[in-house]
This record gives C-alpha cells, sequence and structure tokens, in this order.
C-alpha cells in the first residue's frame, strides 16, 4: 500500500467520511529542503459528520491525531480542508 492509499484509509476509519480526496503533490516539491528525507507533500478534503459543531483548529487537531503515525515518516507538509455536511459547497 503506498502513502496516499494509507491515509485514505486512515483517515476513512477514523472519520466516515462523506467526502474524502487525498492528493500527492509530492512531485511539486521536488528539490524542497523539507521533501529531502522523501517524506511526502498532501492535500486532503474531508467531509464528515465529526466536524460538525467543531471548531476549524480543532478538526485540524482530529486529523493530525488519526495521521499521527504517518506525520514525519511519511508526511512532511498537509494541506487540509475540512468540512462537516451542511458546510461542504455542492
Amino acid at each position: 500500500m503506498n502513502r496516499r492509499d494509507r491515509i485514505e484509509a486512515l483517515l476513512r476509519a477514523a472519520f466516515a467520511p462523506v467526502e474524502l480526496d487525498v492528493l500527492d503533490e509530492s512531485a511539486k516539491h521536488r528539490g524542497h529542503a523539507g521533501a529531502a528525507t522523501g517524506a511526502g507533500h498532501f492535500r486532503v478534503r474531508l467531509v464528515s459528520e465529526r466536524f460538525r459543531g467543531v471548531a476549524r483548529l480543532a478538526r485540524h487537531r482530529l486529523v493530525y491525531d488519526a495521521l499521527a503515525a504517518e506525520i514525519g515518516p511519511e508526511i512532511h507538509a498537509l494541506s487540509l480542508e475540512l468540512a462537516s455536511p451542511d458546510e461542504a459547497p455542492r
């Protein structure tokens, strides 16, 4: 299983998302000092009931907690777009 698939599996298990997109943008950052270790750059769009009534910072913490084992060795940078179903654009 590749990094993107592991991230997606962890997020699906933790959030039972209504929508989930995990994009590996590592190729855009080749040569970047932070990417020298081989860890990747990812963009995540996640819509989940778990975010209903939860503040933005707390949502980010929940995602970072779910991906804790991947942060560092596999994930160098993470861009997050998080919403509850009632906030997601239709």
